[in-house]
């Protein structure tokens, strides 16, 4: 193990510490960025909270299955608490509620909205670590770590890339995930206002609240596309740009009508290589669950320190129809 100057110490009936603290090829192949520094002196007890219901929590899933199999050996276990499909400031305050109760030396979680940072501020009250992963609330709470996409930024990334697809004119529909869910209206405002201040001539129609239900979204597309013959991008800021793109291609849309979104995951592929999905801004959920998980362990382990603001890249990724 490490000490606190950084000296290799033996561990006794263990593996050394470069063999423990080295990345798992599981690890590797979702990018995680952070190293444990070692194993925890005592026991640790880590609680995740996540969601459930789409493709992009199944990728938030294998991060979190990633870190809970390379923590074990470091004397770490990780609890994961599934909060289920709904998205709700109540349904995280009590998962969060639940994981004090049974009183974990530290919790990751998805915050989403305000409703959850009293909840959160108690936590820290109590001295338990608190980082923030993928989406956090609006208004600060004392979490020690936030980490997540610049999502205003992202959104206009995404609003520059719908500009030049279109030519700056046209109409493009929008489908959000959760009106009032803070990650989602950045990257919806975003690339609109950016949209509205730099290319007037694109009319928006929406935006529709999916509440990242694909089948909402599938029929959220179609709607849209029914009614506006001259429709020419779908701009999806949550969940559902499978279901949108799906519904593009079910309605032989394709090449005339394409989907903008998030998450370039490996379900997508079949869109982008058909033409219905233009492009993927992506976030890296795995990455991000992993990440927290081992930034927790090494905070309580060994003091480490990490700064209160991690910004994840988004690089966008391209479908075949997209234009260079």
């Amino acid at each position: 193990m490490l000490t606190a100057a950084g000296a290799m110490v033996p561990l006794a009936g263990r593996l050394t510490l470069a063999q423990e603290a080295a990345l798992p090829e599981s690890a590797k192949a979702i990018g995680a960025t952070v190293v444990a520094q070692g194993p925890a002196p005592d026991p640790l007890r880590l609680a995740v909270l996540s969601f459930q219901g789409s493709s992009f929590w199944e990728a938030t899933d294998k991060g979190i299955a990633a870190a809970t199999e390379y923590l074990a050996p470091l004397n770490t276990t990780v609890d994961y608490i599934q909060l289920g499909t709904a998205l709700t400031a109540e349904v995280v305050v009590a998962g969060l509620d639940g994981a004090l109760t049974k009183q974990y030396d530290g919790i990751a979680l998805v915050p989403i909205f305000d409703g959850t940072v009293a909840k959160i501020d108690e936590a820290r009250r109590e001295d338990v670590p608190v980082i923030a992963f993928i989406a956090d609330s609006a208004e600060r709470s004392q979490r020690n770590v936030g980490m997540g996409m610049l999502a205003y930024d992202a959104g206009k990334k995404a609003g520059e890339f719908i500009a030049k697809q279109t030519g700056g004119q046209g109409k493009i529909a929008v489908i959000t995930g959760y009106l009032g869910a803070t990650q989602h209206d950045d990257r919806m405002n975003g690339a609109l206002d950016l949209l509205k201040k730099e290319h007037p001539q694109i009319t928006i129609v929406g935006p529709f609240e999916c509440k990242d239900d694909d089948a909402t979204a599938y029929s959220q597309a179609t709607d849209a596309m029914t009614s506006n013959p001259d429709l020419s991008i779908i701009y999806v800021t949550a969940g559902g740009s499978e279901a949108a793109a799906k519904a593009i291609r079910d309605a032989g849309q394709t090449g005339k009508v394409g989907v903008v979104g998030y998450d370039n995951l490996p379900e997508k592929q079949q869109y982008k290589d058909g033409g219905e999905i233009l492009a993927l801004i992506d976030q890296a959920p795995a990455r991000q669950s992993f990440d927290a998980l081992v930034m927790l362990h090494n905070m309580l382990a060994f003091d480490a320190t990490y700064p209160g603001d991690v910004a994840i890249d988004s690089p966008i990724a391209f479908g075949k129809l997209a234009k260079a």
